[in-house]
């Protein structure tokens, strides 16, 4: 079964910047749509970007032209730059993997926390 591990959640100031890391254990690419989420004390949680094998991406709207979702397929590893970041960026942020046949992994999370 893919495992995810989640990195790089840290407490930043406002305007401030942050990368996030999601390492597959195995290979998920290319075939494998990747994405990462984020979750609020008391929010639902919500989607954050999403990234094909091919390389097409998505942003939720709040997030787009501050944040860029990327992958590096030798290594497995979905990426996360964040830049601009604002207080409402606080959250619990995983990592989510869809295999072809619509099962998902997931990552345990990392606190990203954006404060002055």
């Amino acid at each position: 079964q893919v495992q995810l591990v989640d990195s790089g959640g840290n407490l930043v100031q406002p305007g401030g910047s942050l990368r996030l890391s999601c390492a597959a254990s195995g290979t998920i690419f290319p075939n494998y749509v990747m994405g990462w989420f984020r979750q609020a004390p008391g929010k639902q949680r919500e989607l954050v970007a999403t990234i094909t094998g091919g390389g097409s991406r998505n942003y939720a709207d709040s997030v787009k032209g501050r944040f860029t979702i990327s992958a590096d397929n030798a290594k497995n590893t979905v990426y996360l730059q964040m830049h601009s970041l604002k207080p409402e960026d606080t959250a619990l942020y995983s990592c989510n993997a869809r295999a072809p046949w619509g099962y998902e992994f997931w990552g345990q999370g990392t606190q990203v926390t954006v404060s002055s």
